[in-house]
């Protein structure tokens, strides 16, 4: 008997019903999780959960836990959908949504502060979103979930007069550009881009002014206040501004390892790998979800293509 266990396999571990597994599972009264449509079970976990409910500790942890759940990290426009169907599937619970940037957000899950973290932090050597920057700031394991991919670009003003469509025409004199807050994932891609470009980034108009979310980007904008910003295409769409394409990129749900199994989690992931959750966040523009819901790595030693 492997790691990772089916319905069957847990049956025969603890002596009970396949039926009952079931009952356990969808109860979430042991820990399990659904990976493309099936219940497995870490053994490892099967044993601690053995071990806590002899000595009385299951009872306690469930009356314990929050009756809401903290998801802290970068922003996009999409996430009032998630928040507003989490809490339609835990009409007693809600999600709240913190704006701290990638970085901040990890850091907010590795402290306890925050339940789960929302990130796209990439590493340019890799090209690969926010797992080389795990065993930095997050040494004690998590699970990384995929949310979606979206489209992030240089937001303009209608007609784009300013013919602004790389970030090298940043550098351009007189223009002014909006910044985001230190440790968000797009003020990393655009430090990246300026460093591979050889642009000193303070001698650019702005780039030490910033603001928290996409659409205030986009806002700053609209009211010409400035020329650009790097936001989502989604916030240029919502706000009628021009758009220049620079990345399509990951956007990821991570999780410390500890929290993964709790009842709010739980619920969180099963409204990601909804179809109503997929329709909305399309329905935006500039999101792909196909792989919304999968899993991407995790301590817990989870697969996608586990039985």
């Amino acid at each position: 008997m492997g790691q990772l266990m089916n319905t069957k396999e847990v049956a025969e571990y603890l002596g009970i019903h396949e039926k009952k597994v079931y009952y356990l599972a969808k109860g979430r009264k042991i820990p399990c999780t659904r990976v493309t449509g099936k219940w497995i079970f870490p053994r490892n976990l099967i044993d601690q959960w053995i071990e806590e409910s002899a000595r009385g500790l299951g009872r306690r942890q469930r009356q314990d836990e929050r009756s809401f759940l903290l998801a802290a990290g970068s922003d996009d426009p999409s996430l009032g959908i998630l928040r507003e169907l989490y809490t339609g599937r835990l009409t007693a619970t809600s999600l709240f949504l913190a704006t701290t940037g990638s970085t901040e957000g990890i850091m907010a899950i590795r402290d306890g502060v925050a339940d789960v973290a929302l990130a796209h932090l990439l590493d340019p050597l890799t090209g690969e979103y926010n797992l080389p920057y795990l065993p930095e700031l997050l040494p004690s394991g998590a699970v990384a979930v995929l949310l979606f991919y979206r489209e992030l670009g240089l937001v303009v003003r209608p007609g784009n007069p300013l013919g602004i469509r790389a970030v090298a025409d940043l550098a351009r004199p007189g223009l002014r550009i909006i910044n985001r807050q230190q440790g968000s994932g797009t003020r990393l891609y655009l430090d990246q881009e300026l460093a591979r470009l050889g642009i000193n980034p303070h001698q650019i108009n702005g780039y030490q002014t910033h603001v928290t979310t996409h659409l205030e980007v986009g806002l700053k904008v609209l009211q010409r206040e400035t020329d650009v910003g790097v936001a989502t295409q989604t916030a240029a769409r919502l706000l009628g501004l021009d758009y220049s394409p620079l990345i399509r990129e990951r956007f990821d749900i991570l999780i410390a390892k500890e929290r993964f199994f709790s009842r709010g989690v739980q619920a969180l992931l099963d409204v990601v790998g909804s179809r109503e959750f997929r329709t909305q966040v399309e329905a935006l523009g500039g999101y792909e979800t196909s792989e919304s819901g999968r899993i991407l790595v995790s301590d817990l030693a989870l697969q996608k293509d586990a039985p």
